[in-house]
């Protein structure tokens, strides 16, 4: 349900956008306001879970989850539709870390790796099933359903969570919470999201409000660095990056899944928009991403042990790279079963990406660091993901106003073809103002294949790119274990 939350909304942004009155740019707030609250609650898992009781904790994530589900149904326009998704994503925080930790808990050591791998496939599911359901929901359906649907299965997780571990519950104790670090936390890391979604409709630096952001950003992340560094207490243990396997890692990750799902968002948008498809159609597109993942998570979570984590992760990116690199030689013209064969293959690339990357990231910290430092690289993997969101649509966007104006004068100086194809529309029937329309949709829908090619492109190269960051990382055998300890820190 959490997980199916981050990719339901991709396929149904134009309808969600439309509805509300908004750009389809504005629309992408919903994907990246879920993904930055999230992001800043992910690390107060450890201290809320010690406040509350692991259980207590999960179950009112849950039941929060649910309202916070509810709320984004009714919502009656874009402003109520943000916050209330701000409200989902920060109370849904603690959902996956405890999910692991319960399950971990129930399962003697020697079974951890096998558990892990098979909760592993639980979560592959629902990148399968989101853009297919968000799509099938928004064309027969109407958009807040993709919200009412978390209701009924929230309900069943509550109360079955609270029938089995009711008497389970983990002890408690009262520890200080880093108050100054966290509204810190908050401040720079929703500026920074503030001036990446609002920054190519106000041109950028040309407006203060993005400028004054800006400023926030960086003042606030600075005034966080020295807050954390220095205090007994910290929301975030930023002495985790003076580990070469953590620091190497969480890069690694990090910017492999920004990159990754700014391209997840940006293929349905450019299919809707561009190329004539439903919602529905786009989501079958995007749907067998995870099939091959389901297929091969539980083998490398079995033989991660066995082999060196780094061969996996570079195979990862290659293969991404691959897909990528496919992508950016689509056209026009291209067919479903063509678009479909990319997506095929990237299972392939998520399956050996996070649980082998999370593995040499963990190796070799201690147990009692062991939550912080899962918490730490989960909060800048989610951020990274929202960044990669919001650059990857300002980029398309503004690669398609270079193209569109190239391709524009590309006509004009080849006057004879521009007014052969005018005659020819209007020996169609068409009137001169609607064959210039048609001519002027036909160079749009060009640009902004271009432009995705070209973002395309650029990710694929960035993916072999982070290939030599994975091999900074040392590796040891694993002990028995480190594979099931690494794995929950994979979603």
């Amino acid at each position: 349900m959490n997980v199916l939350d981050t990719s339901i909304a991709n396929v149904s942004l134009p309808a969600i956008a439309g509805d509300l009155g908004v750009s389809t740019t504005q629309g992408t707030w919903v994907i990246t306001s879920f993904a930055v609250a999230n992001a800043i609650s992910v690390p107060l898992t450890g201290w809320l879970s010690q406040r509350f009781g692991q259980v207590r904790l999960f179950v009112l994530s849950v039941a929060l989850f649910i309202l916070a589900s509810w709320l984004c149904g009714l919502a009656p326009n874009m402003t109520m539709l943000i916050v209330f998704r701000i409200l989902q994503g920060f109370v849904a925080g603690p959902m996956i870390p405890l999910s692991q930790a319960l399950l971990l808990s129930s399962y003697p050591k020697a079974l951890a790796g096998l558990a892990m791998a098979m909760w592993s496939m639980t979560t592959l599911i629902a990148p399968v099933m989101g853009p297919l359901l968000g799509g099938w929901i928004t064309d027969n359906m109407t958009w807040p359903w993709i919200f009412y649907i978390n209701i009924p299965v929230g309900i069943l997780s509550v109360l079955v969570t609270w029938r089995i571990f009711q008497h389970r519950e983990t002890t408690k104790q009262k520890l200080p919470i880093d108050s100054i670090g966290l509204v810190l936390l908050v401040v720079w890391v929703a500026a920074m999201q503030i001036v990446l979604d609002i920054g190519k409709e106000h041109d950028w630096f040309e407006s203060s409000l993005v400028v004054g952001c800006s400023v926030l950003a960086i003042v606030g992340f600075g005034f966080f660095l020295i807050w954390e560094l220095t205090e007994k207490h910290p929301v975030v243990d930023l002495a985790l990056f003076r580990i070469r396997n953590f620091w190497a890692g969480t890069l690694a990750i990090s910017v492999g899944y920004g990159l990754f799902f700014g391209n997840v968002v940006l293929l349905p948008l450019w299919l809707q928009q561009y190329m004539g498809y439903t919602a529905t159609q786009a989501g079958m597109a995007m749907a067998p991403v995870g099939l091959l993942a389901m297929v091969l998570s539980p083998v490398v979570g079995k033989t991660i042990a066995k082999v060196d984590p780094r061969h996996y992760a570079s195979f990862a990116f290659v293969i991404f790279a691959l897909v990528l690199w496919m992508r950016s030689n689509f056209n026009t013209q291209v067919d479903f079963t063509t678009i479909m064969i990319p997506t095929v293959i990237q299972g392939v690339a998520m399956a050996f990406f996070f649980i082998p990357l999370i593995t040499l990231t963990l190796s070799g910290i201690s147990a009692e660091r062991m939550p912080g430092a899962s918490g730490l690289t989960n909060f800048v993997r989610i951020t990274a993901g929202a960044v990669g969101t919001s650059v990857s649509t300002t980029f398309w966007e503004r690669r398609a106003t270079l193209h569109h104006s190239q391709l524009i004068e590309g006509l004009n100086s080849s006057g004879n073809a521009l007014a052969r194809t005018l005659q020819g529309l209007q020996s169609s029937g068409f009137s001169y103002e609607q064959a210039l329309a048609q001519v002027e949709r036909l160079v749009s829908q060009q640009a902004y294949m271009l432009a995705a090619n070209d973002i395309f492109y650029v990710s694929a190269i960035m993916f072999l790119g982070l290939i030599p960051f994975v091999w900074l990382a040392s590796y040891t055998k694993a002990e028995g274990g480190a594979g099931a300890a690494a794995a929950s820190g994979a979603h």
